[in-house]
């Protein structure tokens, strides 16, 4: 698809209060059911697109943007989870958002959890794609960024490219990017990096603001609040995801009243960009059933 069409499709972003803070989100038009994207640390809401788009315009949808909404700094615990949880019901209330269907990759599962399980959000349903839910020792723990094994990571983020031209042949030769839908990777060029006045670019979400996510992300400890879900809840999880060695998703979904797990052949942890059409394709089964 030529790229200005593209853009054309993509609504404006907007803003939400949501007590002391302004939550931006894209909102795309229409009736029900209501749909809320959540996206992972440190990615952004314009990734959803490919995804959103085929609810829209049935559908109502919310994308919101989790990154540097509130200040926050990373040496200091960085923006707890469990603040974005309350965030997001707050959303959910101010913005009359009533039975969505709830979507949330790596952190966004694990936040739109939280909100459902503790702050009154009623979900009509619940996909959870690669959700962290870190062993249980781990949320007793305390750490600064150099100690902590993704925000230490993060924070040395490159972050300069001179050209469009220099940051698309560098997002090609990165491993991380390497197996991402041609279209989502053109997303995160056009909206994941900002253009300066010298026509240089820099990442839209900082290193600091990510690395600030990542510390915030041992906050609330969410092994006890699973069994509180009564919705149905599907446990979305990639066959090469390098968290399998450290998060147990299988039983993770053993704990939710109504869950279910499964796995997607040949992805790792970033199943909605590397692989929208399924993902949209696990939405709208999952939609047939709850419905």
């Amino acid at each position: 698809m030529p790229e200005n069409v593209l853009k054309k499709e993509i609504p404006d972003l907007k803003m939400q209060d949501v007590g002391g803070a302004d939550l931006p989100y894209l909102y795309y038009e229409g009736s029900t059911p209501q749909f809320l994207f959540a996206h992972a640390t440190g990615f952004l809401p314009w990734l959803w697109h490919p995804v959103a788009k085929e609810f829209a315009p049935s559908s109502k949808v919310w994308v919101p943007y989790i990154c540097n909404y509130r200040e926050c700094d990373p040496e200091k615990g960085g923006l707890s989870w469990d603040i974005i949880a309350k965030d997001l019901a707050t959303f959910c209330t101010k913005l009359q958002i009533k039975k969505p269907l709830l979507v949330g990759h790596s952190m966004g599962g694990t936040v739109l959890t939280i909100a459902a399980a503790l702050y009154g959000v009623e979900p009509l349903g619940l996909i959870l794609i690669e959700p962290i839910f870190l062993p249980e020792e781990f949320y007793s723990m305390k750490a600064t960024v150099k100690d902590h094994p993704l925000a230490s990571k993060s924070i040395k983020r490159t972050n300069h490219w001179k050209s469009e031209a220099e940051a698309w042949a560098y997002l090609k030769s990165k491993s991380l990017f390497s197996d991402w839908d041609e279209q989502v990777l053109r997303l995160y060029l056009e909206y994941g990096m900002q253009k300066q006045e010298a026509g240089d670019l820099k990442l839209t979400c900082t290193p600091e603001s990510e690395a600030a996510m990542f510390m915030g992300g041992w906050s609330r400890n969410p092994w006890p609040l699973l069994d509180k879900l009564t919705c149905p809840v599907l446990v979305v999880e990639g066959e090469k995801s390098e968290n399998r060695n450290f998060i147990d998703l299988q039983k993770v979904v053993s704990l939710f009243r109504k869950g279910k797990y499964l796995s997607i052949e040949g992805a790792g942890h970033l199943i909605p960009m590397q692989k929208p059409k399924a993902t949209a394709a696990i939405v709208k089964e999952f939609l047939a059933e709850a419905i």
